[in-house]
């Protein structure tokens, strides 16, 4: 009988410190019903049922139970693409008159940028230098650490 009073007290003190340290941390907008001072006074002098109230109904929801915020990736936010254009183009009104201002990028649009990185890439190209520089014979060309060195004794 004696090490069941033990553990059960034990059992209490552990749960009378857990609850005064969550209601010490506990942002001060969860905490309902008492201000938080008022609640470390009952969890600390009524044993078994402070700690519990304060579970039960002092520790507010996590959530909010009325949120209706609804998030939205960049890419499927209209009005976030048509601040990245610096428009306030509209996309309210018939489909018909949509000609791909509302987009970010129309087809048109698309395919010079596409045409103008090819143009990029090929004067890039003309301007590297042969693979194994001017007047080296690629074939001769060796790996870094490999070939005749000073030093090497097998060279």
């Amino acid at each position: 009988m004696p090490k069941l009073l033990i553990g059960l007290g034990l059992a209490l003190v552990i749960l009378t410190v857990y609850t005064l340290v969550d209601c010490a941390v506990v942002d001060r907008k969860r905490i309902r019903g008492l201000p938080r001072w008022v609640w470390f006074f009952v969890i600390v002098l009524v044993p078994l049922i402070g700690p519990l109230l304060w579970l039960l109904v002092g520790h507010g929801r996590s959530t909010p139970t009325n949120r209706t915020v609804r998030s939205v990736a960049p890419d499927d936010d209209l009005d976030f693409l048509r601040s990245l254009r610096g428009d306030g183009s509209s996309t309210t009104g018939s489909s018909k008159a949509d000609s791909g201002l509302s987009r970010p990028f129309n087809e048109k649009d698309q395919q010079e940028r596409i045409r103008r990185m090819e143009q990029d890439l090929a004067d890039l190209d003309k301007n590297d230098p042969p693979a194994g520089g001017a007047g080296v014979d690629p074939k001769k060309q060796n790996d870094p650490g490999e070939g005749e060195q000073p030093g090497r004794r097998d060279a």
